[in-house]
């Protein structure tokens, strides 16, 4: 089984429970549109400042280009939000967990990108919106396919950290809502 298969089976479960939080945020509504981006605000900077505090640029020589963190808090701005604090940074300690995390924070991606369609003209959206070069989804499953990790279940243990955050980030919006 390749990485990407079993990333993808062994975390639904995952994927399935942050798509159902983040699935109570209507984006057409200004005030969940602001939580949902809180939200992404407390994961997000996180999981970014612990791949770069790992060399991720190593593994992703386009990384600067696949940032979102800046992205992420100009729409919070935008909207005359102030960021939250950022939930604690996760810790990758080889290439098996840098895959995993980069397979759920680049998988977010699409959905990003699925979403900003529901997401008002007038409200601010680059962070849901396709960035980078053209190709890079495909350029990142070539590379992720190519990389030759055999820790399987440690690209897995990471990914299901980094689908945690996502989802510890979403309660907290929501319960604040």
């Amino acid at each position: 089984m390749s990485l990407r298969s079993a990333l993808r089976a062994q975390t639904a479960d995952c994927h399935a429970k942050v798509d159902a939080h983040f699935g109570n945020f209507s984006l057409s509504d200004i005030r969940d549109y602001k939580a949902f981006l809180r939200a992404h605000a407390r994961a997000v900077p996180s999981i970014e400042s612990a791949l770069e505090r790992t060399s991720i640029i190593r593994l992703l020589p386009d990384w600067p280009e696949r940032r979102r963190t800046s992205l992420l808090l100009a729409d919070i701005a935008a909207l005359n939000e102030l960021p939250p604090q950022p939930l604690l940074q996760p810790e990758f300690h080889d290439d098996a967990s840098l895959w995993g995390a980069l397979y759920v924070l680049e998988g977010s991606k699409l959905g990003g990108a699925m979403l900003a369609k529901a997401v008002p003209d007038h409200l601010p959206s680059s962070y849901l919106s396709p960035q980078g070069p053209k190709g890079a989804m495909r350029v990142f499953m070539k590379r992720l396919d190519a990389s030759g990790v055999d820790d399987i279940a440690g690209a897995v243990a990471a990914a299901r950290d980094v689908f945690a955050l996502f989802l510890k980030a979403a309660q907290l919006e929501l319960e604040a809502a």
